[in-house]
């Protein structure tokens, strides 16, 4: 390096340089000072830092000039021939998907948070119980991840859980029981009903001020009568110790052959069934309702209860409805979707479209 700057000044003392040695002297020059920079960063740098590009272009410069001309590259001739197979490789190897879960298709993220900002006391099983109605199948899991991801927690806790009987002895268990409403003028309802262990299917007598043996002995026969017509045989009844069941209303069952069992004193999970339903009325139905009358109110619990036995899902039944025609077959696409308001708007039911 030191004789060829010595042989450029001694070219311009000559000044013997012809337009086009100029030109190449310019480039030697440049050249030189190249060199020496690198000379310096070799002396100050431990170790360069190369960026994507950085590899691309000096990978593909190492391709051009010859195996001896290698020294001209800061890096070793084994760093060069290791970047040119990692493009290589890559130019050959096929495209992988990302790790985990396939992302929901976008029309039905918009369905879920839909219905997830309409029913804000729906959980993620209920979500995809609805969902499923639908022909739209999605696991509770990315239900739950997306509601996280836009900022939508889960709904509330629902009570216990059901494990009071086994599944084979429910098929011929019914269970009863009475709960209050409070009107708008401070007066209270009483309303007796009762619920099929089996399909939870819920019938829900008329409301009074005065549930006495008459009364509920009349409702007892409406219930047997209602079996008989309907070929449903039941074995047991499960109520409490409130006095409001007379005398009367076992015998009714009990000409019928359905044995009745009592719940210990103070033991409300021994009827776990007809409580979590009676939760289940409040936090979806009467907690949001103004009651004014008896008449208002049977009104009330009947929409209800269609709603609760034709079309809202139960995870017992597998995120089936009680009385419900059994899953929908899966569609690739959302269909069309209908919303139906149920008790002016505080619930909603959604189907395929016509």
């Amino acid at each position: 390096m030191f004789r060829t700057l010595c042989y450029l000044l001694y070219l311009r003392l000559l000044g013997v340089l012809t337009p086009r040695d100029r030109l190449i002297e310019r480039l030697q020059t440049e050249l030189l000072v190249a060199r020496q920079q690198k000379a310096v960063l070799y002396r100050h740098v431990k170790r360069p830092v190369y960026n994507e590009r950085d590899r691309v272009v000096l990978a593909a410069l190492s391709r051009v000039l010859s195996r001896e001309r290698w020294g001209a590259f800061m890096v070793t001739p084994a760093t060069l021939l290791a970047w040119h197979r990692r493009f290589v490789a890559r130019k050959w190897t096929r495209p992988h998907r990302p790790p985990g879960r396939p992302s929901l298709a976008p029309d039905v993220q918009a369905l879920i948070v839909k219905m997830a900002r309409e029913n804000p006391r729906w959980g993620y099983q209920r979500i995809k119980g609805e969902m499923g109605k639908l022909g739209v199948h999605v696991s509770a899991t990315a239900i739950a991840m997306l509601l996280r991801r836009k900022g939508i927690g889960p709904g509330p806790r629902r009570g216990p859980t059901w494990r009071q009987f086994l599944k084979a002895q429910a098929a011929g268990i019914i269970a009863c029981d009475f709960f209050t409403v409070e009107s708008a003028f401070l007066r209270s309802f009483y309303v007796l009903f009762f619920i099929e262990l089996s399909s939870r299917r819920v019938h829900v007598t008329t409301a009074t001020r005065h549930p006495d043996s008459p009364w509920v002995t009349q409702q007892a026969r409406n219930l047997a009568m209602g079996f008989h017509d309907a070929g449903i045989q039941m074995r047991f009844l499960i109520r409490d110790r409130d006095c409001k069941f007379s005398a009367s209303f076992d015998e009714v069952f009990e000409t019928e052959g359905i044995r009745i069992i009592r719940t210990p004193i103070r033991a409300p999970n021994a009827n776990a069934h007809a409580e979590r339903w009676v939760q289940t009325l409040r936090a979806e139905c009467l907690d949001f309702s103004l009651i004014v009358s008896e008449a208002h109110l049977d009104r009330v619990l009947r929409t209800y209860v269609h709603h609760y036995n034709r079309a809202r899902p139960h995870r017992a039944l597998g995120l089936l409805a009680p009385e419900g025609t059994g899953a929908t077959a899966p569609v690739k696409d959302v269909p069309a979707i209908h919303r139906r308001d149920v008790l002016g708007g505080l619930i909603h039911e959604y189907s395929r479209a016509a």
